[in-house]
């Protein structure tokens, strides 16, 4: 079922490669901020609980 791409399979192929990487750089970045926020939050309602 893969389409015959002629001399232009390595440039397509090549650029799918690229777009998946991309899309794993910017979900581990996503992964990644979101655990430093979520880390953030808890340090600011635990110093809250704290205080009051």
């Amino acid at each position: 079922m893969i389409p015959d791409l002629g001399k232009y399979a390595f440039t397509v192929l090549m650029s799918y490669g690229a777009s998946l990487g991309l899309l794993a750089v910017l979900i581990g970045l996503s992964l990644r901020r979101g655990a430093r926020v979520r880390r953030a939050l808890e340090d600011v309602e635990s110093r809250r609980r704290e205080d009051g």
